[in-house]
């Protein structure tokens, strides 16, 4: 099992980067799957669903994969209650341990992909009370700020250009952005 889920992990980190032009079809198919997801789901597992990244900011480029953050009342009943019913449909479920060695998932996440294998949603489940939900407050700030849009667009080409098969070295890249952004979110609340 470990060493099927390591395999799943190292195929997942070395997939091809695309960034590609914004498709106005992305809201639609954040909207198609959210329906999905409450449609399989039992309601007392799923709150709120957010369409977040790149591909949530109209007119930015983005790789053609829909991220999704879903309100689950904790990380365990991801692993306990709802990957039971997402993976037999496909779903890949991939989670970080809390600690190595210990129980407990720190983060947990679903790749949903087409019938060529490709890539089509990233489905992260954070707990109401997750610092991870401020992901939205840096697509609020893009999609309010057509200037930063467009430099984190071109940023993430020239990434994608430079590290096309490494996604680990595609993320740490955008790192200094996105804290830029972040820190003129936080001044911007201040106000």
């Amino acid at each position: 099992m470990k060493a099927k889920a390591a395999a799943q992990v190292q195929r997942a980190l070395q997939e091809r980067i695309d960034i590609v032009p914004y498709d106005p079809t992305w809201p639609a198919r954040f909207e198609a799957e959210a329906a999905e997801l409450r449609r399989l789901l039992p309601s007392e597992l799923v709150g709120r669903i957010e369409h977040f990244g790149s591909t949530a900011v109209p007119g930015l480029a983005a790789k053609p994969i829909i991220d999704m953050m879903v309100e689950v009342p904790s990380l365990a009943v991801v692993a306990q209650r709802i990957a039971p019913i997402l993976t037999p449909l496909g779903y890949e479920f991939f989670w970080r341990d809390a600690e190595r060695g210990l129980p407990g998932i720190a983060y947990a996440w679903f790749i949903k992909r087409d019938a060529e294998g490709h890539r089509t949603h990233h489905i992260h489940c954070l707990e109401a009370r997750s610092s991870e939900w401020e992901r939205l407050l840096f697509r609020d700030y893009l999609r309010a700020h057509p200037e930063a849009a467009r430099e984190y667009d071109a940023l993430k080409r020239r990434i994608a250009e430079r590290h096309p098969d490494d996604r680990v070295a595609y993320s740490k890249a955008k790192t200094g952005f996105v804290r830029r952004v972040m820190d003129a979110v936080r001044r911007e609340s201040t106000r």
